[in-house]
This record gives structure tokens, sequence and C-alpha cells, in this order.
């Protein structure tokens, strides 16, 4: 990392009023984790790279698939089945070549995170799931690091900085404060669920990024303990005021060493392997017959399913027609796999164990991407 000025490069920030020199060294100093090199992770990192922040740390187990690209714009169709944050470097490294950007091919867990966050100022939440989430707020509260929050679904983004001490003698606000336990699980959906318009992260990344040089150049007013909200369809914005809530604090693991102990895919209800099975194994259990597959969409849900056949019927009709179900061996399907999930636990109810019942892993999506790549 080289920490010498750029004129060329950064001169429509040096000139601006109150960032200067001083402003773009503290950029070039710092060292922020991105943790998610998805729809918001791809605009926090591209213009955090082009705005100069010395050293940039990706954390991302994925890899690229189709259903990403409308999204996440730092891939192209030719980067299909890699690594993420191995594209996002290079593209990355060719956009500036002065600052260090650094991957980290692996899925945040208890055991790396305190390796992980140790080594930057703050960290910037990129993710999609609340048990990562849950996982960031408690070790950046624990490491006494802010991070930068951000979130999606549908037509909406929200938006905050927690854990950032304004006061030496008053507690931050940290996400708890503003959540204190994670939704049961199906209760709220995620983007594979729900849907997301592909420029809503976009925004909302741009937002994260615009807050992290705020942050770390003491410029305007950054959205500490403050939650500010976006409506894409109607361009509306609002902001709610976030104080320490009662009791809070005492949901916090009490030291690194009860944080390791600490199940977070537990906690958010995320304990799956009794159930799911995999691609190959979803094709075995179809080619071996007597099995009644279960779509658990709502009408109209694409992709349309023409490779086997199925039944369709909505989660929340499966329990007035249990009576259609005949085979032996019963997977339910949906679209990411967490409807299936729900609906294979209704079905263990409903049958104990006189069938053998599974949900697909990573749902529709992810299985046709595994099944197309078989006949290509």
């Amino acid at each position: 990392m080289d920490t010498n000025i750029s004129y060329e490069r950064y001169h429509r920030q040096l000139i601006l009023k109150d960032f200067g020199e001083a402003g773009q060294q503290q950029l070039l100093q710092a060292a922020v984790l991105v943790i998610g090199a998805g729809g918001l992770g791809c605009p926090v990192l591209q213009y955090l790279a082009a705005a100069g922040v010395g050293r940039i740390g990706i954390v991302d187990d994925d890899t690229v698939s189709l259903s990403n690209l409308h999204r996440q714009p730092l891939y192209s169709t030719a980067d299909i089945g890699l690594a993420k944050v191995k594209q996002a470097v290079k593209v990355l490294s060719r956009l500036n070549t002065e600052i260090e950007i650094i991957a980290y091919c692996e899925r945040l867990r208890t055991q790396n995170a305190f390796s992980l966050l140790k080594p930057y100022d703050l960290v910037i939440d990129c993710t999609d799931n609340f048990a990562t989430r849950y996982l960031i707020n408690d070790a950046c509260v624990l490491l006494n690091k802010p991070f930068i929050f951000g979130a999606v679904s549908r037509y909406e983004g929200q938006v905050a900085i927690f854990n950032y001490k304004t006061s030496a003698t008053k507690p931050a606000v940290n996400y708890r404060d503003l959540y204190p336990h994670p939704p049961k699980e199906n209760e709220i959906l995620n983007c594979e669920e729900a849907g997301v318009l592909g420029v809503l992260p976009g925004i909302i990344g741009t937002m994260q990024a615009n807050e992290t040089i705020k942050l770390l150049t003491g410029i305007g007013r950054p959205l500490i303990d403050r939650l500010l909200t976006y409506d894409a369809l109607n361009n509306n914005m609002y902001e709610v005021e976030l104080t320490v809530a009662e009791g809070s604090g005492l949901l916090i693991p009490a030291d690194e060493q009860v944080f390791l102990q600490t199940d977070y895919d537990e906690l958010c209800g995320s304990d799956n392997s009794q159930f799911e099975i995999n691609a190959a194994t979803f094709e075995e259990l179809i080619n071996g017959g007597n099995i009644d597959v279960i779509d658990v969409r709502e009408p109209g849900e694409d992709p349309v399913i023409e490779y086997f056949s199925s039944l369709r019927i909505p989660l929340n009709q499966l329990q007035s027609n249990l009576q259609l179900l005949q085979s032996t061996t019963l997977v339910a399907i949906c679209q990411s796999g967490k409807r299936s999930l729900q609906a294979a636990r209704q079905l263990a109810a409903a049958f104990g164990s006189s069938k053998k019942i599974y949900s697909l892993r990573g749902g529709i999506i992810q299985w046709k991407q595994v099944y197309e790549k078989q006949l290509s």
C-alpha cells in the first residue's frame, strides 16, 4: 500500500472543502473489512477502492451464479462458478493499483471472526442472513469496532452505523438494541424468497460506502445511532433515532470464550442437517421412484419446473392437503430452500417415521444451475 497521494487520481476529492489532503491521507491509512461480496458488497467495494481506502479485506465463501448478475455488477457471465472474492480482487486491482486488497475465501464463523476483524478499523456488514449479522454485531462489540449495517428486501433498504462510541461513559448502540433477538426461521424472507429490485443493493451499498468515508475522514454527519430506511418505489426516506435498550448488553457474549461457544446458526434456527439433501441425492431419489416432490412456492413463482414431476402445494396450504401425499419418500422444494425446510418439519410432525422426508438444499435456483451445468 502506497500512502503517497496520487493527486491526479483523487483530484476531485482533494479539492473538496473540509476533505482535502488530510481526508485523502486518512482513507489511504485506513483498513476496512467488507463481509459479503454480493449485492451490497459490490458497490461498497467498488467505491471504497476507487476512493482510495488503503487496505480492504473481503470475506465471502460463495461462488458467482447467474442469478447474482442482475444486482452484482462486479461479475460477468464468464465468472459463473468462480469464487466471488477472487474475481472481486481481480476487478478492484485493475480499478486502483495503489491500494491493498485481501481476499478471505471463507465463511465468517466464531472460530475465525476475531482473527479476521482485529486488523481492521471498521467492518461493513454486506451479508444476507441473520446468523452472520448477529455474529458480526457481537464480535464488533467485544472488539470495540464500529460496523456499518446495510440490508435490502424487495424495494426497501436500510443503513445504520452501530457500535460507534460517542462518549467514553456511555455504551454504543449496537444491532441488538434495534433487534434484540433473531427472528424465527422463515419469519422474514431473504432476497431469494422475497425478491429484490436489482438497483436497490447498489443504492444501499453506495450509502454504506458513503457512511464509511464520512466515518473515516470525519466529514459530515454519519448515521451513528440512526437507522435510515429508503423506499425505492416512492423515493421516500426516513430516519429513526436509536438508543441503547435496557438489558441488551446481557445478550452479548461476555467474552471471547463465551463467543466461541455460541452457535449462531442454532440461535437463528438454522440447524438444517436433519432434513436437507443436496442436488445429487435429490436426483438419486427421483430416479429411484416412489417419491412425491412437493413444490411449496406460491402460484406464478419462477422458474417453472420441467425436469421432473411435482405437486404444487403452497406452504400455507400444506396441512390441508396431506392426503395427496401417498409416496413413501417426500421431498419439499422451493425457490431457495427456506420454505421447503419449514415444510419438511411440518411433514415430519404429520407423518412421523412412516415416511422419509427431505428438503432440497439451495432450492430450485441452485439445483437448476447444477443440472444445466451437467448438460453443458
